[in-house]
C-alpha cells in the first residue's frame, strides 16, 4: 500500500500557510474493500471532488500542500480517534451514534456504508496505515512552519453539496425546498480556531467577487480546526467549504466551465493568507 497522502512543498518563496485536503481522495486499498457497502456513486458524491486540483497552485504561492489519497469511507481524517460508534466498530462508544464519525455508518443519502461492524483490529489497521501517518505529517509541517516563521496557518480545504441532501433533509417537510447554502463557509469554531485577520481575509476575498459567505453554518470545522487551531500558540486553522455549484456539475460530477476561475480564486486566497500571516508577524516581532 502506497503512502495515504501526498505532500507538495513550496516552489515559490515559502509562507506560513499549509493547505490540507483530507477528503478529496478516492482510493480504497484491497484490505478495506470487503466490508464496504457504499456504492461508487456515494463514494464520489461524498468526496470533496477536485478540491486537490482547485488548490494545486498553492505551492506556487509559498504554501505546503498535503492531500489525502484515501477515501473517507476507509477512515475520516477530519474526525478524532475517539469518534467511534459501537454500532460501527466493536468496542466503540455506546453513547455515540454518529452516521459520519471516524468510520462512516451510512452515506449522505442514508444508505448503509458497511455490510458489518469492523473489528477493533480492523479499526487499528486503518488508524496505523492512514489516519496516524497523515496527522503525524500535518503536525510536523505545522511545527516546522512555526519554528521558521513564528506562526502557522492551516487552511483546511473542503467542498460541500450546494443544498442540504440525504440525512440532512430526512426530517424536512417535503413541501419545503431544501435550503441553498452560502457560496463559502469559513469554519473557525465560533471564531476561536484562528485570529480575526485570517477569518476576515477569507470573507473579504469571497465577497469581493460577489460570493455569499456564512460563517460556521453548516460546518464550524472538524478535527483539524479543533486540534490544530490554537491561536494562543500561534497556530491558526480555518476550514474553508466551497459550495460545489461554484466549480462542479453536481449531477454529472464533472468540472463546470467555471472551474478555472474558482481555481484562480483558491490560488489568490492562499497568497492572501500568506501575506496576512507575514505582515501580522512582522508587526508583532
Amino acid at each position: 500500500m502506497r503512502p495515504p497522502f501526498q505532500r507538495v512543498d513550496p516552489v515559490g518563496p515559502e509562507t506560513p500557510v499549509i493547505v490540507e485536503i483530507p477528503h478529496a481522495g478516492l482510493e480504497l486499498a484491497p484490505p478495506f474493500l470487503e466490508p464496504l457497502a457504499a456504492s461508487a456513486r456515494s463514494i464520489a458524491r461524498d468526496a470533496d471532488l477536485y478540491v486537490d486540483m482547485l488548490y494545486a497552485d498553492a505551492p506556487a504561492e509559498g504554501a505546503t500542500l498535503l492531500v489525502a489519497r484515501t477515501s473517507r469511507y476507509v477512515i475520516d481524517l477530519n474526525r478524532s480517534e475517539g469518534d467511534v460508534d459501537s454500532e460501527v466498530v466493536e468496542g466503540g462508544r455506546v453513547d455515540l451514534r454518529m452516521h459520519h464519525g471516524l468510520i462512516w455508518r451510512s452515506t449522505s443519502d442514508g444508505e448503509r456504508a458497511l455490510t458489518r461492524r469492523l473489528t477493533a483490529t480492523e479499526l487499528n489497521e486503518r488508524l496505523e496505515l492512514v489516519w496516524r501517518p497523515y496527522h503525524r505529517e500535518l503536525a510536523a509541517i505545522v511545527e516546522r512552519k512555526r519554528a521558521r516563521f513564528g506562526l502557522a496557518i492551516v487552511l483546511a480545504a473542503h467542498s460541500m453539496p450546494s443544498i442540504e441532501r440525504g440525512l440532512l433533509t430526512s426530517g424536512r417537510d417535503s413541501s419545503c425546498p431544501a435550503e441553498q447554502r452560502a457560496d463559502v463557509v469559513p469554519g473557525s469554531r465560533g471564531r476561536k480556531s484562528a485570529a480575526a485577520p485570517f477569518i476576515s481575509a477569507i470573507e473579504a476575498h469571497a465577497v469581493g467577487i460577489g460570493w455569499t459567505v456564512r460563517h460556521d453554518d453548516p460546518y464550524a470545522g472538524g478535527f483539524t480546526t479543533q486540534h490544530y487551531g490554537r491561536p494562543a500558540d500561534d497556530v491558526h486553522a480555518i476550514q474553508v467549504e466551497l459550495a460545489r455549484r461554484l466549480y462542479l456539475d453536481e449531477a454529472t460530477l464533472r468540472p463546470s466551465p467555471h472551474f478555472d476561475s474558482v481555481r484562480d480564486w483558491c490560488r489568490r486566497l492562499v497568497g492572501i493568507l500568506g501575506r496576512v500571516a507575514l505582515m501580522g508577524h512582522a508587526a508583532t516581532a
